[in-house]
């Protein structure tokens, strides 16, 4: 329990850090901390009109035979991702980025993964409300079922601390694992049913159950279950137990594994 101490009782550093991460990654730029916004947007809107226009997608039918427009079934799953992706990208290399804090014998170092999981959380806040805004646009009104983005979101961020707990402590002695988070997230946006409709096909029971030990089908369906199906996440008592215990224990496993390499980052950096 030694790191959620710390982590609790450095909350304030860690608030701190996390807003000047998230300026220093546009500094220099005309535009600023905007380019966190646009580059999203644009990318929604390109898959938009790749899969909707180009491709044809379509409204979107779920099991709770509800239709609804393409780009807002799209971005309910794309909206999750991207929060999930950048900080397990950015908390992989939270050590590395501080290596100037690492060497500090005084300084709490098992914040800093933390700090990169709450930096990458602006712009996913940001987006939660663009979300909502298009789906009133497209005449969506906001129901108490919207309310599980919240719980959605806090799963999501635990289960990111617990993931770049194992990666930043393991790529300071293995700097190409930094390579392989990479390309697993680029493959991983493809396994998750972000894109395509898995209520639309018909998958053989092994395959279902493949897609469902991934923790960010549990996310990316309870997105959709809040905003679109009108699920509540009890109602969906297997993948809700599975996800917490897997949550966790890679906690627990990560934060072992980050105390007990940490005497070493030093040394090695």
């Amino acid at each position: 329990m030694t790191i959620p101490q710390e982590v609790l009782g450095s909350r304030r550093m860690i608030g701190s850090l996390a807003r000047n991460d998230f300026k220093r990654k546009f500094a220099g730029s005309y535009l600023g901390i905007i380019w966190a916004f646009v580059q999203p947007v644009v990318t929604v809107f390109v898959y938009w009109f790749v899969f909707e226009k180009a491709l044809h997608a379509g409204t979107q039918g779920t099991k709770a035979g509800i239709t609804v427009p393409y780009v807002l079934w799209l971005i309910a799953g794309l909206v999750p991702w991207f929060y999930f992706s950048d900080a397990v990208n950015a908390g992989t290399r939270a050590l590395l980025d501080y290596s100037y804090l690492v060497k500090k014998v005084v300084f709490k170092i098992s914040a800093l993964p933390v700090v990169k999981v709450i930096s990458s959380l602006f712009v996913h806040l940001f987006f939660i409300a663009f979300t909502l805004v298009m789906y009133a646009v497209y005449h969506f009104r906001p129901t108490l079922y919207m309310l599980q983005i919240l719980y959605y979101s806090i799963a999501m961020i635990l289960i990111v601390t617990a993931i770049v707990y194992w990666t930043s402590s393991i790529v300071i002695f293995f700097r190409d694992l930094q390579q392989i988070v990479n390309i697993v997230l680029q493959i991983g946006v493809w396994f998750t049913p972000i894109m395509w409709n898995i209520d639309a096909m018909q998958l053989p029971g092994w395959v279902m159950t493949l897609l469902k030990l991934n923790p960010m089908f549990y996310i990316v369906m309870g997105y959709r279950d809040a905003l679109i199906n009108d699920v509540w996440f009890w109602q969906r008592p297997g993948l809700t137990a599975y996800f917490w215990i897997l949550t966790v224990l890679l906690m627990i496993g990560g934060m072992r594994t980050f105390r007990k390499l940490q005497p070493h980052f030093a040394d090695v950096m």
